[in-house]
């Protein structure tokens, strides 16, 4: 009703300004019309009589009446196909010299929203004309005029670049938060960080005078920081408050999209997941039309428990017939994110995808490949069919983000000689690539060398050709780069061996080189890197130290997790490390009941592997609201990081019993480490098997010496040996409790997993022998990591002592002989 007032308002303007106080007849017969079919009656009746407004307001009312309906029923189609709709397409391309900046802005909005094609001569016309009037545009049709830039794809023009300038030397002039988020959007992925941040610092602002009963302004603001791919989490923080304000008015579209857009941000809040979930599946009784189910099911699938989810894929199963094109990827791409089982399900979706192949755009094609390729859906021929879909793509496709895409999903279907074309294109867009690009196509060109027969016989190939531009462009890259935030972002997914093996001493030279670009508000994201790739370089953690000490109060409270992390994990105490701790500790206390519950956990766990348990941290995870606070949120986390919190809690459960008995915690832990055990898979590697017979050697017999000992609770050591006062080798009464296969595997005896410890003798010593892989040292050092020393610590308090054999010393070339090891276990047992 707003649009059509402002429309019949616009139709006035020129009127009344021209002093005309005769009635309209046109104008008021078009104000009373109730459906487009009317609309088009008074155009097809006074087409000679048709004024720039009256097209303005008929265009205007065609739009607003296809608005007011869901999608599913909207009839553009009908509307673009009508001749009186070409009738007013073509008033409007002549009249444009006459439309005011309001109108010529509304009509090619409502235009392009009435599926106008951006290469219509029509459209073409009006954004010209808006171009040379742009300077003067006032800020409400400037940022619409920015809305239908971005609709034709046009983010990147010149255009826009100008409108960006206008939004920077304006910024100030802006109060209305609708006008500020479309803005903000349009601009994206032209603004620099200081654009970016006084847009979030105008958002901020804007925010506290927002309509709390408005989602749609923070759902703007969260999707500019998706776009820059950057957190701000007090931004968030208050946009998320909004959100769960209004949860009862959410649909499952609007809740679909929020959910998104947190995971690509990697942002999570348990409040919003738990009513997400709670008001999704309300929603399930009347999501029943193809548009609205498919928005319910994916975002309600993959936290759904086992009960809901076969409910929701059963009626998927009577809808996938109706799906569009659209619908069934998106449908696809759930079903892989809860690893479905169900065929029938799998089988419609691909009949739907397989008839609207056609429709698809590259990345489209890639996302589907993928999603049934991890489904480990068996259709060869659909395969096959998308193999060569994506070849074709490739051939054609000039964008490196999109190469690479498709490379990399090209690589993942077997196929036993790639086709010379894919290679080439690869390698005619490889210098344009970022790091992550790069090291995306390392992956894929690994997987092709593995495949391809004829590369064992042509050292010289198209891959070794390709391999060394990749060194090539990654080092350059890395050498000419000057801005480590840029850096960072382009590291942020980088792992594998390419990466490892060429870039990493080029990528750590790189960022002591930016040394002096760290600051509070990269330090996270710098820890977190250096704690994902294990690479230990004092000089960039003795600054990081630094800087969080200095600007602690700037840093988020739940970003001390990523600051402390390295420090625990890779066992680095700098030169302040007691300060360290303490102004992190300090910042986040008070903040403690605003921590998403599982990220609590992992906080505890890190400070626990540092030795160090808050007391405030500990009673606050183990109190009974917060561990049904983090049972419920477990439910609506992905499996992997649920299981990783779980084992946590356990972790940590089991370092406060036996570091902090003051606490008075108790062990709820044994059942969940039974269960564990019993579903691992443990085995013997060789190594371990030769030092197990050496042992029994050194010690005087194989019943001197236990292996796969589990301890009370559950830490599994390699080797026990027990001695006594004198250091003479004790004799084990019981068996052990386990068995080892022929192939090195572990068989629990399933009756008892805890050995039962038999009392020693006085003054005899229980002795747990580890023998240390590269898992427990820094990539870059023998610098022994956090873990490996609360492992020891707590082995102590159970009252073992501790011989620790590193992998490096036992595969020495010093100790390359029987007896050289033999003389090497007897000095660490006896010495």
């Amino acid at each position: 009703m707003m649009f059509r007032l402002r429309s019949v308002n616009s139709c006035l303007r020129r009127l009344l300004h021209v002093g005309v106080v005769s009635r309209d007849q046109v104008l008021e017969q078009l104000q009373v019309c109730a459906a487009e079919d009317h609309v088009f009656d008074v155009v097809g009746k006074n087409k000679a009589k048709l004024t720039v407004d009256h097209v303005n307001c008929a265009v205007g009312m065609l739009w607003q009446f296809q608005k007011e309906r869901p999608e599913m029923l909207r009839t553009v189609d009908l509307i673009k196909s009508h001749p009186q709709f070409l009738t007013l397409r073509v008033l409007a391309e002549n009249k444009i010299a006459l439309m005011d900046d309001f109108m010529l802005v509304d009509m090619l909005y409502a235009f392009l929203r009435l599926n106008v094609e951006p290469h219509d001569s029509l459209v073409q016309q009006l954004v010209s004309e808006a171009w040379l009037r742009i300077e003067r545009f006032p800020m409400a049709p400037l940022s619409k005029f920015a809305v239908c830039l971005n609709d034709q794809h046009l983010q990147h023009s010149t255009l826009m670049g100008r409108i960006t300038s206008i939004v920077d030397q304006r910024l100030s002039t802006i109060d209305d938060p609708r006008i500020l988020t479309a803005l903000m959007i349009s601009v994206s992925s032209l603004v620099s960080p200081r654009l970016r941040d006084a847009l979030i610092s105008k958002a901020d602002h804007l925010l506290y005078t927002t309509d709390p009963s408005n989602y749609n302004i923070p759902r703007r603001m969260v999707q500019f920081l998706r776009n820059n791919k950057y957190i701000h989490r007090p931004l968030l923080e208050r946009c998320n408050e909004i959100f769960l304000r209004n949860i009862t008015r959410l649909d499952a579209e609007n809740l679909s999209i929020i959910l998104g857009l947190y995971q690509s941000l990697q942002f999570n809040n348990c409040d919003f997941r738990l009513a997400a979930k709670q008001k999704l599946t309300e929603l399930i009784d009347s999501s029943t039309d193809p548009f609205s189910f498919t928005k319910l099911f994916v975002a309600l699938a993959p936290m759904a428990t086992p009960e809901i989810r076969e409910r929701l894929e059963n009626t998927a199963l009577l809808l996938a017939d109706e799906l569009n094109a659209q619908q069934a990827l998106a449908v696809a791409e759930a079903l892989e994110e809860i690893q479905s089982r169900s065929l029938s399900l799998m089988n419609k979706i691909a009949s739907v995808i397989q008839k609207n192949l056609h429709v698809y755009k590259s990345v489209e094609v890639a996302r589907i490949t993928q999603a049934l390729f991890l489904l480990q859906y068996q259709n060869p021929e659909l395969f096959t069919t998308l193999r060569n879909i994506l070849v074709k793509f490739s051939q054609h496709s000039v964008f490196p983000y999109e190469v690479t895409m498709l490379t990399r999903v090209l690589s993942m279907l077997p196929c036993p000689r790639l086709e010379e074309a894919v290679v080439s294109r690869v390698d005619a867009v490889v210098e344009q690539c970022n790091l992550s690009e790069l090291n995306t196509i390392s992956f894929a060109v690994a997987k092709w060398v593995r495949n391809d027969q004829s590369y064992r016989h042509n050292t010289h190939s198209k891959y070794v050709r390709l391999l060394q531009t990749l060194n090539r462009c990654g080092h350059e890259r890395l050498q000419t780069a000057d801005r480590l935030d840029l850096l960072l972002e382009e590291l942020k997914y980088v792992s594998g061996e390419w990466f490892e093996e060429m870039l990493l001493d080029e990528t750590m030279t790189t960022l002591q080189r930016m040394i002096n670009q760290i600051n509070w508000t990269n330090v996270p994201e710098l820890a977190f890197f250096l704690t994902r790739i294990n690479h230990l370089c004092p000089p960039l953690m003795d600054r990081i130290a630094n800087v969080a000490i200095e600007d602690i109060d700037k840093i988020h409270f739940s970003a001390t997790y990523a600051t402390l992390l390295p420090f625990s994990v890779l066992n680095y105490d700098p030169p302040q490390v007691d300060e360290l701790y303490d102004v992190c500790i300090k910042r986040f206390t008070p903040h403690i009941g605003s921590f998403d519950p599982h990220l609590l956990v992992l906080l505890g766990y890190s400070l626990a592997v540092a030795d160090h348990f808050p007391e405030e941290l500990i009673r606050e995870i183990f109190s009974i609201d917060f561990l049904g606070k983090l049972d419920s949120q477990l439910e609506t986390l992905p499996d992997a990081l649920n299981m990783r919190t779980r084992l946590r809690l356990m972790e940590l459960n089991r370092a406060v019993c036996l570091e902090c008995p003051e606490f008075q915690v108790p062990w709820f832990h044994e059942r969940y480490c039974q269960q564990l055990h019993r579903k691992g898979s443990a085995s013997v590697s060789p190594v371990q098997q030769q030092i197990h017979k050496l042992l029994g050697e050194v010690l005087g017999g194989i019943s001197c010496v236990q292996m796969a000992v589990v301890t009370p609770y559950f830490y599994t050591i390699d080797f026990e040996c027990k001695l006594d006062k004198h250091l003479q080798p004790l004799s084990y009464i019981e068996p052990s409790i386990l068995q080892v296969s022929d192939k090195g595997k572990i068989q629990w005896d399933t009756s008892s997993l805890e050995n039962i410890r038999d009392e020693l003798p006085p003054g005899a010593q229980r002795v747990a022998v580890e023998l240390l892989d590269s898992k427990y040292f820094c990539k870059n050092s023998h610098h022994l990591k956090g873990e490996a020393l609360m492992r020891k610590r707590h082995l102590e308090i159970l009252g073992y002592r501790v011989v620790q054999i590193p992998h490096f010393e036992w595969n020495s070339m010093e100790l390359s002989t029987h007896d050289a090891w033999k003389e090497y276990l007897k000095n660490k047992l006896f010495r």
